[in-house]
C-alpha cells in the first residue's frame, strides 16, 4: 500500500490540473509560452500518474476499473465486482 502523502501529492495534482485547465487550454492556443511557464507545473496533465483508488498502487492500473490488477483479483475472487467471473473451461 501507497504511504498517505504519495495519494494525497496526487489527488492535489488532480485538483491543481482540473483548476488551470481552461487557462492553459487558452494559453497554449495563443502560444504563450511565457504565460505557460508561470503557471504551477503540477498543474500540467502529463504529471498526473494512475493510482489504485483503493492501495494506490501505481503499477498494473486497469483504466477501466480505476484500481490496480492485485486488488481486482482480490475482489474478483470474493464476487464483490459484478459481471466478472474466475474463467473454468
Amino acid at each position: 500500500m501507497a504511504k498517505e502523502s504519495v495519494k494525497a501529492r496526487e489527488r492535489k495534482r488532480k485538483k491543481l490540473v482540473a483548476k488551470y485547465a481552461k487557462k492553459r487550454e487558452e494559453l497554449k492556443a495563443n502560444g504563450d509560452w511565457v504565460g505557460l511557464d508561470k503557471l504551477p507545473r503540477n498543474s500540467s496533465k502529463v504529471r498526473m500518474h494512475n493510482r489504485c483508488k483503493l492501495t494506490g498502487r501505481p503499477k498494473g492500473y486497469m483504466r477501466k476499473f480505476g484500481i490496480s490488477r492485485v486488488t481486482f483479483r482480490e475482489l474478483a475472487a470474493q464476487g464483490k465486482i459484478p459481471g466478472v467471473t474466475k474463467a473454468s473451461w
